[in-house]
């Protein structure tokens, strides 16, 4: 890849939407930040899940919220999408979904029906219910909004912010997929496989959880995959240096748009050196592709490299992307 390229590769990433779309969670979550003392919940960091204790494990806690330009042009597949995307928060995090409640407000009823029955088939496909939720069957036709939230629990949680120089960054992909919806960049590794497939696939995670083979791990989001390592350096208060040779890709589809693709089944995990073959050798006995992809360094820089050119993708010691950072170096939570 030509330095100008990498330099390109960088400019689309820097300004891809998904991404920049992150930027003002820093000024929610400053403010709401300060409720946190109410509450018996872990501190939050940067999680795909809040991790409230409960039991002998933790209950996990997210929602989602679905683009309305998806919901508007593909309402089945934003439906589908809406069960996928807090099933993945919840397995990010070593844990197994509960169940799900929605909030849907769609003044269209062809619409609808065809939002919730992308919710159902979300649901079949990955054998959670939905068992509540509240609807605004009111709403002008241009304005439709769903919202999902999840209850998952887990024995042991991966961290968004536990990440630790000179750890290996190992992605994990499912490339048995093809293009996905129309609206977003995104790869669809869920059509054509059967809930036990799926399953098996996402098991892999609180496995990695319970046997503390990793401490820090997050679902690829709209941020893309150097979008996303890089919030998990953020939130950690690391660095890190990414080999793009290294990162695994499918056929047919370009790698500037894989790396910022939406995906449904891709997460980075920080793992420690003498763990990674492990971590490695179980996702691939379930079909997924896993390779390390980096190494976790102290400095506050993400660094790409192509052969033996660098660059830098964010200094996080001069700019924010979601603004979170762990104030410490402990493995709290693990």
């Amino acid at each position: 890849m030509p330095k100008e390229k990498l330099h390109t590769l960088i400019e689309k990433i820097r300004s891809y939407p998904g991404l920049l779309r992150k930027q003002p969670i820093q000024e929610v979550y400053e403010r709401l930040v300060q409720t946190q003392p109410f509450g018996s919940q872990l501190p939050n960091y940067g999680d795909d899940a809040a991790v409230i204790p409960w039991g002998e494990g933790f209950l996990l806690l997210a929602a989602d919220g679905i683009m309305t330009p998806l919901l508007i042009r593909e309402p089945y597949a934003a439906g589908k999408a809406s069960v996928m995307v807090t099933v993945n928060d919840i397995y990010s995090m070593g844990g197994r979904p509960i169940a799900l409640v929605n909030v849907l407000a769609c003044g269209d009823e062809a619409r609808r029906l065809e939002v919730v029955e992308g919710i159902r088939k979300g649901c079949e496909k990955l054998r959670v219910p939905m068992v509540g939720g509240h609807l605004h069957p009111d709403v002008p036709p241009e304005a439709p909004s769903l919202s999902v939230a999840i209850l998952g629990w887990a024995k042991k949680v991966l961290r968004s912010h536990l990440a630790r120089p000179g750890d290996d960054l190992v992605l994990a992909v499912d490339l048995k997929g093809r293009k996905g919806c129309r609206s977003v960049v995104s790869w669809d590794a869920h059509s054509g496989k059967s809930s036990e497939e799926l399953l098996l696939r996402l098991e892999t995670l609180p496995l990695i959880a319970e046997q503390e083979l990793a401490y820090a791990a997050k679902d690829i989001s709209n941020a893309g995959i150097l979008g996303t390592l890089s919030i998990m350096m953020e939130n950690s208060g690391q660095g890190a240096e990414v080999d793009l040779a290294a990162i695994p890709k499918p056929a047919g589809i370009g790698f500037a748009d894989w790396l910022l693709a939406f995906q449904s089944f891709s997460f980075i995990l920080s793992v420690p050196g003498d763990r990674s073959r492990q971590v490695i050798r179980l996702f691939k006995e379930r079909e997924i592709e896993a390779d390390r992809v980096g190494k976790v360094v102290s400095g506050p820089q993400v660094i790409l490299k192509q052969g033996s050119q660098r660059e830098v993708l964010f200094d996080l010691s001069k700019e924010t992307i979601t603004g979170i950072r762990y104030p410490g170096s402990s493995k709290e939570g693990a």
